[in-house]
């Protein structure tokens, strides 16, 4: 009896496992071997394992992943940067104060300008020693040194009736050149000041208040006087008052 329960009961979990798994079959304790009922168990087994494994999937993992993405959402934004930590970043590093408020689009506008700072510096030392080494030979006595040559016209040379022009101008380019420069040096530096600026700015007005109860209204007003008869008598008289709200 004790054996025929048991068959029973195994028969039972069999098929409610492959009815679960879209199965039919028709089983009586007599016709199951034992090699049978264990592989029936085992597969019962599989069956109920797998579906827990996709009720919790369904149930936690998937409920956990919507949680996190909501929750990056609010904190990106309701997250405010510190002013004082984007003044150090933008002075240490120039571009690193825009990419702690997250204001990425700016990088481009202060590299550009910092890099078209940097080749104008460039470009205007180079025709400065140019044309610093033609005045010096020019004006020395030396006929070996005449690096000059180069910056005349084909067909050009430098006599005693012109040469007094051509010493005057390489001394006016050469003056030129380093004054351009020492003015691509500062607007460097100012760029980089902007920067930092910048930064320090945007986050200090991070929390600013922009909506629409910032409103400025004027409307009139009596001015002198709260009671009601005091415009007859001359104690009061009739204005306009602006009220700012923010």
């Amino acid at each position: 009896m004790l054996t025929l329960g048991l068959l029973l009961a195994a028969g039972h979990i069999v098929a409610s496992a492959q009815e679960a798994a879209g199965m039919t079959y028709e089983a009586t304790p007599d016709t199951i071997s034992a090699d049978s009922l264990e592989r029936m168990m085992t597969t019962a087994e599989s069956v109920s394992g797998h579906k827990a494994k996709a009720l919790k999937k369904r149930n936690g993992t998937a409920d956990d992943d919507t949680l996190t993405v909501i929750k990056t959402k609010r904190d990106w934004a309701t997250w405010t940067p510190n002013p004082q930590r984007a003044l150090w970043l933008a002075m240490v590093l120039p571009g690193a104060g825009q990419i702690y408020n997250r204001k990425y689009w700016k990088l481009p506008i202060f590299y550009g300008g910092m890099m078209g700072c940097l080749y104008a510096m460039n470009w205007n030392n180079m025709m400065y020693k140019d044309y610093s080494q033609a005045y010096l030979d020019i004006m020395d006595d030396d006929p070996t040194t005449q690096s000059y040559n180069k910056f005349l016209h084909l067909g050009k040379q430098i006599d005693s009736s012109n040469e007094e022009r051509y010493k005057k101008l390489f001394k006016s380019r050469k003056d030129r050149y380093r004054r351009w420069r020492d003015m691509s040096f500062f607007c460097l530096v100012g760029v980089y000041a902007l920067s930092v600026i910048d930064a320090y700015v945007d986050a200090e007005l991070s929390e600013f208040d922009i909506s629409k109860d910032l409103s400025l209204k004027v409307e009139p007003a009596v001015i002198g006087g709260n009671r009601p008869c005091s415009l007859l008598d001359g104690s009061a008289a009739l204005g306009l008052q602006c009220s700012l709200t923010f």
